[in-house]
């Protein structure tokens, strides 16, 4: 990113061009649904809804999404918590052209996993997944680390893939804090998949 702003992301089609350290490694190229191996790990999952509603999508997901600049999309942000401890910020944005028919479940979640509803619906179909460092100053960085109510900088990485159902379109975006890396990552390191796991 030498040269970039501080509030983008470059992303990445392989994990390796991301330097992540092995404890996180795992998190960012595992198969399957995030949320369950989550469970798998926690005596207590919780989704924790901090946001759902219109808002501007940033701008290096406008392109991926159909949009030629930013512009306003159904956005959805929540925390996943292991045992109280917050392990994932997920940002997923929808573009406005889509209907209630390409995405039934995603206005109506609540507090449950967007993963859950993914992962169960043969329609959906999973894009590549990207990888990238997300440094201090990026939007979701600094959401992420509010939500933790943390005032130190840290650099976070970060996976997103792109969904698509009948015409729509859904970007999910995951966040990995901290506290992941103290969860055992076993059977989550395929590098090779090209499957998305929320």
């Amino acid at each position: 990113m030498r040269g970039g702003s501080l509030t983008q992301a470059l992303w990445q089609r392989h994990v390796n061009a991301v330097n992540a350290p092995l404890s996180v490694r795992g998190w960012l190229t595992g198969t399957g649904s995030l949320t369950a191996k989550l469970q798998g790990q926690s005596g207590n999952f919780r989704v924790r809804r901090l946001h759902q509603g219109s808002a501007i999508c940033l701008f290096d997901e406008a392109a991926l999404i159909g949009l030629r600049r930013p512009g306003r999309v159904w956005e959805r942000e929540v925390v996943l918590t292991c045992d109280e401890q917050a392990v994932v910020f997920a940002h997923t944005v929808v573009p406005m052209a889509a209907t209630a028919a390409d995405w039934p479940q995603f206005g109506v979640l609540g507090e449950r996993s967007l993963g859950s509803t993914l992962f169960g619906d043969r329609q959906v179909r999973r894009g590549e997944l990207q990888y990238a460092r997300l440094r201090c100053g990026h939007p979701l960085n600094l959401r992420a680390l509010a939500a933790l109510h943390s005032e130190e900088d840290q650099m976070l990485y970060a996976r997103r893939c792109l969904y698509r159902r009948r015409q729509g379109l859904l970007l999910v975006t995951e966040v990995f804090l901290p506290a992941v890396a103290a969860l055992s990552s076993h059977g989550q390191t395929d590098t090779l998949t090209n499957r998305t796991s929320k």
